[in-house]
């Protein structure tokens, strides 16, 4: 009797550990996989040629050649420039609503394409984006100067919070929607049990490069944003210095908010942002 009940229990240990072993390789398979593909969950680009990102009124900028995004002139008189940085999905082309929002308040508009996505060669990643719009940036300042405002939209928000801190001498403004502060904070709300921390290559630590950043930001939350939660831009605000503003945008989602947002919401925007340059 004693030696049946202890080859059960040594059976029983033995299936134990064998299942505990397939949990542990499957675990670590499901880090690798993260870590060896997580550009493809962080970056989502369409790709389009110039002509087929043309239309509405929009001009290739700074040229059809030398493609950086898409250009729209104010409407009315001209009272600075702002360059708008997408989010990870899709292309430049499909945010003409920011055109139909601030041309007619005398803002000269950029839509910023990033490499690899719509008619851009070049690879996603960090620092590449970054770089790029601080590139963006650079040549945006030398044609047409100050005041000159910077927009950010979800990944976007990271990219520009980088880039402006890179360019902070050229800048009057900062637009963020939707935005978080480390992109290790949302990683980890959508993959609670991987250590995200270690798997990122990608940090998009708008925290840090914010800090001390000085011009006017205004920081935009989606109330019932399921994808970057508004604690995340909560975080970043509350770590900015000043001068700065919240709007938090109730009952929004992260992808339906523009429509919340009326005249008087976009006047007031501009005004702030604008400050002193206005």
């Amino acid at each position: 009797m004693y030696t049946t009940c202890s080859k059960g229990i040594g059976r029983s240990a033995a299936t134990l550990r064998r299942g505990l072993l397939g949990a542990l390789l499957a675990y670590l398979l499901t880090c690798t996989g993260i870590a060896m593909f997580q550009d493809h969950l962080l970056y989502y680009p369409d790709r389009a040629t110039v002509a087929e990102m043309v239309a509405g009124g929009l001009a290739p900028w700074p040229s059809a050649t030398d493609f950086r995004g898409l250009l729209a002139e104010p409407t009315a008189p001209a009272r600075g420039t702002a360059i708008v940085f997408h989010g990870n999905a899709g292309h430049a082309g499909h945010r003409q609503f920011y055109v139909d929002a601030l041309s007619p308040r005398g803002l000269r508009v950029i839509l910023a394409e990033y490499p690899g996505y719509g008619p851009r060669s070049g690879k996603v990643g960090e620092e590449n984006l970054v770089t790029d719009a601080e590139q963006t940036i650079a040549l945006a300042h030398g044609r047409y100067g100050g005041p000159l405002l910077i927009i950010g939209e979800s990944l976007g928000a990271g990219v520009a919070a980088a880039a402006s801190a890179r360019a902070r001498a050229t800048i009057t403004g900062l637009l963020l929607f939707t935005p978080w502060d480390r992109l290790e904070h949302v990683a980890s709300h959508h993959y609670p049990l991987l250590p995200v921390r270690w798997l990122l290559r990608d940090r998009y630590d708008s925290t840090t490069h914010l800090a001390g950043f000085g011009r006017p930001i205004l920081v935009v939350i989606a109330g019932d944003d399921r994808i970057v939660p508004a604690r995340f831009g909560r975080a970043l605000y509350d770590a900015l210095g000043e001068p700065r503003r919240l709007s938090v945008i109730e009952g929004a989602g992260h992808n339906d908010w523009f429509d919340a947002l009326d005249d008087a919401w976009w006047d007031q925007a501009v005004t702030f942002l604008l400050g002193s340059s206005r």
